[in-house]
């Protein structure tokens, strides 16, 4: 399942409303799912527009409290994660400081002011597969590139 979930532009805006009522819908649609084989494999996966933990933020003090970071943001994503899905990033050690997102403003990416926002959430019957999952910057360094770099994740068999 991929998505894209509002921004929410700022805390206490009608689009943060909005995003938060998305998220919710997201999660009971999700929840809804069938489960003919509980043990199928799913990935949710996507730009979520939520940094999950301060570690996923460059400068957490910075961006407290802001759209992104807020606590019903993040409280919203633990909810999808609470049907049986897992971080697949989280689940391996990671060096510090590893971001899927720059501003292109201020040189973000070259002073790696970023945050971790696009996600690959997999389901608890795909979680002893996943063999491994990192942050793609390559696509990043080219000419004229998304703000975004891309989050892979490699299973096995």
């Amino acid at each position: 399942i991929c998505v894209y979930c509002p921004n929410g532009q700022a805390v206490g805006s009608d689009k943060y409303e909005y995003k938060l009522r998305w998220l919710a819908a997201l999660r009971d649609w999700v929840g809804s799912l069938p489960q003919v084989d509980p043990s199928a494999d799913r990935v949710l996966l996507g730009d979520f527009n939520i940094a999950p933990a301060d570690e996923d933020v460059h400068d957490p003090a910075a961006w407290a409290g802001q759209v992104h970071v807020s606590e019903p943001e993040r409280a919203a994503l633990r909810e999808l994660l609470a049907l049986g899905y897992h971080d697949a990033f989280r689940l391996f050690d990671q060096p510090p400081k590893l971001y899927s997102w720059w501003d292109y403003r201020q040189l973000g990416f070259r002073r790696n002011a970023g945050l971790r926002i696009d996600l690959i959430l997999v389901s608890s019957s795909l979680k002893p597969r996943v063999a491994r999952c990192w942050i793609d910057k390559a696509p990043r360094k080219l000419e004229k590139p998304s703000d975004h770099a891309p989050v892979v994740v490699e299973t096995s068999p």
